[in-house]
């Protein structure tokens, strides 16, 4: 997707799972600010009555941040330019989760407990 600028898989407490962002971005910084919108995002919809977290999507003058809901434990943050399509984006992110889901949940319920 050419407009993609950036992406980012993080747990939902806020640390760095994966990333691909520009040298600009501080990858720790953009996890916690994610679990930061991922709690209010999660808290508005369940004070709304809409269920569950599942997206969020926040429109800046130079581009847009999307975050997805990647299972129980982690999010996928997409960043994209001002002129992204953003169906298409939602689109790609919204195939993406589940598989990223079943990895990380997965993974997570393999490892040993300490």
């Amino acid at each position: 997707m050419p407009y993609l600028t950036g992406a980012m898989v993080a747990s939902t407490d806020g640390l760095v799972i994966a990333h691909l962002l520009a040298k600009n971005a501080e990858p720790d910084g953009v996890a916690a600010l994610t679990a930061a919108a991922l709690g209010v995002g999660a808290r508005l919809t369940e004070a709304v009555g809409h269920g569950g977290f599942r997206e969020l999507l926040v429109n800046g003058e130079f581009g847009y941040v999307a975050t997805y809901a990647a299972g129980v434990s982690s999010v996928l943050t997409l960043l994209a330019t001002a002129d992204a399509n953003v169906g298409r984006l939602n689109l790609e992110a919204r195939r993406a989760c589940p598989r990223l889901a079943a990895l990380i949940d997965g993974a997570l319920q393999q490892r040993p407990r300490v």
